[in-house]
């Protein structure tokens, strides 16, 4: 038993210590020359225009059921109006951002891990080394970029759809007036909370593609490497964001609400 745990840790180790090594080729990568432009435009469109459609289904229905939920419980306080404040604040602080970065998780994140793990197992990886390119510079670089760039873009976007889901929601089912549903999410931002809904996609970005990139380079096992490689993407993304999240906003809150 305890040498099952020692070479686990040692591989966690292992892994961890290559994740770092990925990222710091990902900074030199980005900081220095050569830079692939078509294949950094490719992947701003594979990450951010392909992704709208899950995006925007995912903030609306949110922010739906979010004033759903929360007009029942504010009846019982007679508090039905300000529902708007409580769907603007959850989805621009909470829910927009992460639930944002999860669903880029599960479409890019394995998509990723998939192409680059094929990359690998058929030495395609191999042949770029051959060819004097460097894999993380072509193949790496345009990700993270498309991720840091794109995450917040997509974000925005479920923040406002899901307002306005909540908005559908509290005018025709809770019968609340559209002036005052907006009002009321007026009144609940403040610039911290818009600060914090837009800082946040930059970092959980950056977790969803690098850790797809580093578990789609370390594939092995031929195809049915591949398919571990994508279930691994996904969970460890998935954890990844939640923990990143609750990290970023204990610094945030620490940084914008003194």
């Amino acid at each position: 038993m305890l040498a099952y745990i020692e070479q686990k840790l040692k591989a966690w180790t292992l892994e961890v210590q290559e994740y770092a090594r990925l990222i710091g080729a990902s900074f030199r990568g980005i900081a220095t020359q050569p830079r692939y432009g078509h294949d950094i435009v490719e992947q701003f469109d594979a990450i951010g225009f392909q992704s709208l459609t899950v995006v925007l289904l995912t903030g609306f229905f949110t922010g739906a059921v979010l004033a759903l939920q929360s007009g029942l419980t504010l009846d019982e306080f007679g508090a039905r109006p300000v529902v708007g404040r409580l769907v603007s604040a959850s989805m621009i602080k909470e829910l927009g951002p992460v639930l944002t970065a999860l669903m880029l998780t599960g479409r890019i994140g394995s998509g990723i891990a998939a192409e680059l793990g094929s990359m690998v197992v058929t030495d395609q990886i191999s042949a770029l080394r051959a060819l004097g390119t460097d894999p993380v510079r072509k193949l790496v670089v345009p990700r993270v970029l498309a991720g840091v760039f794109m995450a917040p873009v997509l974000t925005v976007i479920a923040d406002a759809v899901g307002v306005s889901g909540g908005w559908a929601v509290a005018r025709y089912r809770l019968q609340v007036e559209t002036g005052q549903y907006w009002s009321s999410v007026l009144q609940g931002l403040y610039m911290q909370d818009l600060w914090m809904g837009i800082i946040k996609p930059f970092f959980l970005g950056f977790v969803i593609v690098t850790i797809a990139c580093h578990v789609g380079l370390r594939t092995s096992g031929g195809t049915q490497g591949v398919g571990r490689a994508t279930t691994i993407s996904v969970v460890a993304g998935s954890v990844g964001v939640i923990f990143a999240d609750y990290l970023l906003t204990q610094v945030l809150i620490s940084l914008l609400y003194p």
